[in-house]
């Protein structure tokens, strides 16, 4: 059942729910049915592996764990077992920083940028379709809605 089919079901009865408690509802909903429809399209890895790859090759280096961990927005320990089973796909490998000899750096391997590769127009297909017909400013007043909910959640406002 989708988002939509839910508030209209009247299976719940959402009256009376202030917006903001209504929004982090809608958005956690969202992102579990996001996630259960990308991994389905992605049978090797799932969404979170997906997304961890995504933010990697975005990165102007190869990032460390921690720097990972600060960048997805989840714990070490999380990160680290998304990290592990990428690297038993050989999606990822850890090298050696070259400055710093405590710290490991996440190398996206050729097999990872083959399954990129293969997967880019899907990818790009299910984007489009998600965003159809929704303005541009709507998709920038969200995003900055939602960084401001975070800056308020970390106390930085």
């Amino acid at each position: 059942m989708n988002l939509e089919d839910v508030i209209k079901s009247g299976k719940v009865d959402f009256s009376g729910i202030p917006a903001n408690y209504y929004l982090i509802g809608l958005l956690s909903a969202f992102e579990n049915r996001f996630q259960a429809i990308a991994d389905s399209m992605m049978q090797e890895i799932s969404w979170k592996q997906f997304f961890a790859i995504i933010c990697i090759n975005m990165c102007t280096e190869s990032p460390t764990l921690k720097e990972l961990s600060d960048i997805l927005g989840s714990s070490h320990q999380n990160v680290k077992q998304i990290l592990l089973k990428l690297e038993k796909k050989e999606f990822i490998r850890f090298e050696q920083d070259d400055t710093d000899k405590r710290k490991q750096r996440i190398i996206l391997t050729d097999t990872c940028r083959d399954f990129c590769n293969k997967n880019e127009s899907m990818s790009q297909g299910v984007m489009m379709k998600m965003f159809e017909g929704i303005p541009e400013k709507d998709i920038n007043t969200t995003i900055q809605t939602i960084i401001a909910i975070e800056k308020n959640l970390r106390g930085e406002i």
